[in-house]
């Protein structure tokens, strides 16, 4: 972390109530808190090199742990749903095909420790237990939302349903004709479009032959565009150790098998069902948009 960087977080946490003690300054604690996230030292090690019982260690990361979540809103805005994104104003893959897209969602998977009568729900599909995490970002990879806390056994479609429906949560829901790029395993519905399913679409099955060649031109450029989300995701878990486990799992980020990720089975409203075949009809014009230019070109 840049020496700037560090300045300007203490002074935010000192902002936020985080005062000296008579045993560690805040610049102290907060270098505490980073190694710990950063390198995944243990309460243990952090009291033998900080020279302070693991009571002090624990009782100071826990503390300028909840204030850096206090301070969530001033570092986590919504996103802009006025401008077209420059990575798709510039670029003739995704312009104007992509002009209503404002950011990307999906969700990843936290290791966690939970008590062993929790651990049936937070255990995930990879056997391990973890929290499901639901972020949105933008194509700058930077979060413009996140939801933690659901078990790692929900599925990613349930945690984005209960996000929008609860006013707690205060999902940014796009606004309009826009929307968000999600993978196959949320349903394709307004604000909110996926790729087809059953069509090659990981950038990596782009040697493969066959298939609706159409389909296929938009699912692959919906994939490099949708990508922005994973590799944010890599970014913040190879900044901060912690949020790997003691074992870095090869998850990320947790799809659900192949061409074809699994579906939210929860039942669909009438409602719900016509925005799905609205957004449908519009991924269909945008996959024939594509293809006509293309064969132009």
């Amino acid at each position: 972390m840049p020496k700037s960087c560090f300045i300007r977080l203490c002074g935010l946490l000192q902002q936020n109530g985080v005062r000296n003690t008579r045993s560690l300054s805040v610049e102290e604690q907060v270098m505490m808190f980073l190694l710990v996230v950063g390198h995944g030292d243990s309460t243990r090690r952090s009291s033998y090199e900080w020279h302070h019982s693991t009571e002090t260690v624990s009782r100071h990361f826990n503390n300028i742990c909840s204030r850096i979540v206090g301070l969530a809103p001033q570092l986590i805005g919504p996103p802009d749903f006025n401008n077209i994104p420059p990575l798709i104003a510039n670029n003739s893959r995704y312009f104007p095909y992509f002009r209503d897209c404002v950011g990307a969602i999906d969700g990843t998977h936290i290791p966690c420790i939970v008590d062993a009568h929790l651990q049936p729900a937070y255990r995930n599909r990879k056997g391990y237990t973890s929290q499901n995490v639901l972020a949105v970002v933008d194509f700058d990879l930077k979060f413009t939302y996140l939801v933690a806390g659901w078990e790692g056994s929900v599925h990613d479609a349930r945690v984005l349903r209960e996000a929008m429906s609860d006013p707690a949560f205060s999902f940014p829901t796009p606004p309009g004709e826009k929307y968000f790029l999600v993978d196959a395993g949320y349903a394709n519905r307004r604000g909110f479009l996926s790729p087809y399913r059953g069509t090659n679409y990981h950038l990596r099955d782009r040697t493969r032959l066959g298939g609706d060649r159409k389909k296929e031109l938009f699912n692959y450029r919906h994939a490099s565009l949708r990508n922005a989300v994973e590799r944010t995701f890599g970014i913040w878990k190879s900044r901060f150790r912690i949020l790997r486990g003691e074992d870095a799992h090869d998850e990320d980020d947790m799809d659900q098998g192949g061409d074809t990720i699994g579906q939210d089975t929860a039942p669909s409203t009438q409602q719900e069902e016509g925005h799905q075949t609205e957004m449908g009809r519009f991924r269909d014009a945008l996959t024939e948009s594509m293809w006509a230019c293309r064969n132009q070109n």
